[in-house]
């Protein structure tokens, strides 16, 4: 039979374009390990092509007035919300995660972002700034798009990081070559068709496939201005590189291994529920979840018991069934890594096994489609008694796997917190809202949260510190990474001021 979704091709001067590639791939259903679409390889050629599609869109764009874009922006957001439904259920088919999370985050929060973009520029977001210098000179600021730029899409939230990366672009006035995750490709034309939809120009938003070496292509293309990358670490460094050999801008949103602190006072079902939100929600493949969950030892037996009762509320399932609240991994490599360093937590760490392990959630057994058999499932996991030097509590694992790390005093777990490379997030869970933010303003992270974890509206800029990237998005900041900002002094004396002037 052959796969239920159409081929997916590169896009570019508004259409598909079929005769663009020379291979292709399978991308699979994680739930069934199943294969959803032929995915065609975009050929060298055919990137430069949708670079010259893009830079020839530039000119018009750019100079369109914002709030023109605005409107055609908006519309777009409007076209979002009202297929939200069928774009979740493409988005549930590619990563696995569950339409009880697709339906109400993916696609929602993505058009907020899209629709926050729009109405910024539309409202004059774009002015610049004017200085009276003296009485006859003054200077004046402008705000101007940066050109052709890359978006590198990541595989955990696919259409809602592709309009994180295309909303704050397009509003700007730039336009993109976007390249989706290999693993999760489904959205990416389907989006270029929405925007095509709404009245966006052919070449502003483009969209090329394949994998690690498409994606090398294009971020080292001398086209392009500015690259917007989302995912490892590792692969983020290359990226970066890459882009500073050539003076382009970026935009690096990367890894974390963030710490969720439980102080002494804090509500233990609150703290629960917190700390469950901070590694089990998307089954654990969120770039900011809090895996390193620090708890005072007086409270340490009391919040494990909460927890044991609490997880039974996890519901792996059918990924359609509206009570379905956890899914497999994305793909068979990283069930694979999870699974590793699960193994590696029980055989090499020797941690404290609380709940989870290495075998596959029962209702496996009882689920009637066999083809669930073969996805890439796996349990909630909780190591315990854990120390700082364990690989499962310094590495970046991406799955749901919670590591418990008792301490004494909060000055010695703002210290442990804070003794990582990375700086994606952090949060911390208290009654006493002073000493919240005292302990807040001292963890090296760029996204904080207090008495909650995981929220990220389009109002509010997300970046990292250290190793977890450069730059942020979304909020108002987020508009300045895709500008170039022009100073200009005005004299008006009549006269121009030298010291050359004659004796």
């Amino acid at each position: 039979m052959p796969p239920p979704y159409p081929p997916r091709f590169a896009y570019y001067d508004g259409k598909l374009q079929q005769a663009t590639s020379t291979s292709s791939f399978q991308t699979l259903d994680p739930a069934t390990a199943q294969p959803l679409a032929d995915i065609h390889t975009t050929a060298h050629s055919a990137i430069d092509a949708a670079v010259a599609s893009a830079r020839k869109a530039f000119p018009a764009w750019s100079s369109t007035p914002p709030i023109e874009r605005a409107r055609i922006l908006q519309k777009a957001a409007a076209i979002l919300r009202s297929r939200n439904d069928e774009l979740a259920n493409i988005e549930t088919h590619d990563t696995g995660k569950a339409f009880s999370e697709t339906s109400t985050v993916d696609i929602v929060t993505g058009a907020d972002v899209l629709e926050y973009f729009a109405n910024m520029v539309g409202g004059g977001g774009l002015n610049g700034e004017t200085v009276q210098l003296r009485p006859n000179a003054w200077v004046y600021t402008t705000k101007n798009a940066l050109g052709v730029c890359a978006g590198i899409g990541a595989w955990n939230y696919p259409i809602q990081i592709a309009l994180w990366k295309s909303a704050p672009c397009l509003a700007t006035g730039n336009t993109m070559v976007y390249k989706p995750s290999e693993f999760t490709p489904l959205h990416s034309t389907v989006l270029a068709e929405i925007y095509t939809e709404a009245g966006v120009p052919p070449g502003v938003f483009n969209v090329v496939q394949g994998r690690g070496d498409v994606g090398a292509y294009l971020t080292q293309h001398p086209g392009i201005a500015k690259v917007s990358f989302t995912g490892q670490v590792s692969t983020g460094q290359k990226v970066a590189g890459s882009a500073a050999g050539g003076m382009k801008y970026v935009t690096m949103e990367l890894g974390g291994k963030s710490a969720c602190v439980i102080l002494p006072d804090a509500d233990i079902d609150q703290a629960v529920d917190g700390a469950m939100m901070a590694n089990f929600f998307s089954t654990g493949q969120v770039c900011t979840n809090g895996t390193r969950v620090f708890v005072p030892e007086s409270m340490k037996s009391q919040f494990e018991q909460k927890l044991l009762e609490k997880v039974k509320h996890i519901r792996p399932g059918d990924v359609f069934d509206p009570n379905t609240n956890f899914g497999p991994l994305v793909s068979k490599p990283h069930y694979d890594k999870v699974q590793s360093y699960v193994k590696h937590g029980i055989e090499v760490d020797k941690a404290t096994l609380l709940c989870g392990g290495l075998d596959k959630p029962t209702w496996l057994a009882s689920h009637r489609d066999k083809d669930y058999q073969n996805g890439y499932w796996i349990q909630p996991t909780v190591f315990t008694n854990c120390s700082d030097s364990m690989r499962i509590v310094r590495e970046e694992i991406f799955g749901p796997v919670m590591t418990i790390l008792p301490y004494r005093t909060v000055d010695e777990c703002i210290a442990r917190a804070n003794n990582t490379t990375l700086g994606l997030a952090a949060g911390v869970f208290t009654k006493d809202l002073n000493l919240a933010h005292q302990v807040i303003a001292k963890l090296e992270a760029g996204i904080t949260w207090v008495n909650t974890w995981g929220e990220s509206p389009a109002e509010m800029s997300v970046g990292g510190w250290k190793m977890s990237g450069v730059g942020v998005e979304n909020g108002r900041r987020g508009l300045e990474a895709w500008v170039r900002n022009k100073s200009t002094l005005v004299e008006m004396g009549g006269e121009v001021p030298t010291v050359f002037a004659k004796l």
